[in-house]
């Protein structure tokens, strides 16, 4: 994890200095762009391990340009930044694809720490016998490496994404609490919207029609079950 590749995006010289050090310091590679314009430039001949990214800055905003990477199939985590810090603006984050929602000023070490946790969780776990591979219609998950395949092939998910849908696959046909879930999923700080928002995400990736779930449910008052089939 160490020499993972981060772009940084702000409009902020100063803080792009900040965290490039800090980032280098830890063992990071990184590179840095003030806008979104010039962050596409850098994507374009370069695929990083995270973004860490500024929801406001001038011309496309940061909200716009997560929505656009995702619409685009990147599936990397995407870390926001913003002077704005209320639970309302952490979930319109969320609804725009980003894994996590930090408000300014923020301490060095909490991005680091973020970001890490973020790796680690987007980084498919070792294989292990016990876990099998979960069948969803014409979708197979495969908890042990994060993978969802189907006809096509690869389905691609974000971090967040293959996190909720490995929590749910460990425990099929059993309820899961939103508290278990966001605990599971570091979402605590966040709440109980920020799972039902990478629910509701997660859905668009495995049901055929989102608004009539075959095999994630909601249970009234309890929670959400995944119930895998064919």
């Amino acid at each position: 994890m160490g020499s993972a590749h981060v772009l940084v995006v702000d409009d902020d010289p100063r803080l792009r200095r900040l965290l490039q050090r800090y980032l280098l310091e830890h063992g990071f590679r990184v590179t840095v762009a003030a806008s979104a314009a010039d962050a596409r430039q850098a994507l374009g001949f370069m695929l990083p391990d995270a973004v860490v990214l500024d929801v406001t800055m001038p011309g496309e905003d940061g909200l716009t340009l997560t929505r656009s990477l995702r619409a685009e199939g990147l599936d990397i985590p995407i870390l926001l930044l913003t002077a704005r810090g209320e639970p309302e603006d952490r979930i319109t984050g969320l609804e725009a694809g980003a894994d996590d929602y930090l408000g300014k000023p923020f301490e060095p070490r909490e991005l680091l720490l973020r970001l890490k946790a973020h790796l680690r969780r987007f980084a498919p776990p070792a294989p292990t016998g016990e876990l099998r591979i979960v069948r969803l219609g014409s979708l197979e998950f495969d908890p042990a490496r994060g993978m969802l395949t189907g006809e096509s092939g690869t389905v691609h998910l974000t971090g967040g994404e293959s996190a909720l849908l490995s929590v749910l696959s460990r425990h099929p046909n059993e309820v899961l609490s939103r508290e278990d879930i966001a605990a599971a999923l570091d979402m605590t700080e966040i709440g109980e919207r920020a799972v039902d928002v990478q629910v509701t995400r997660l859905r668009r990736r495995i049901e055929a029609d989102p608004k009539e779930p075959r095999y994630l449910h909601t249970i009234r008052g309890k929670g959400y079950v995944l119930k895998p089939g064919v």
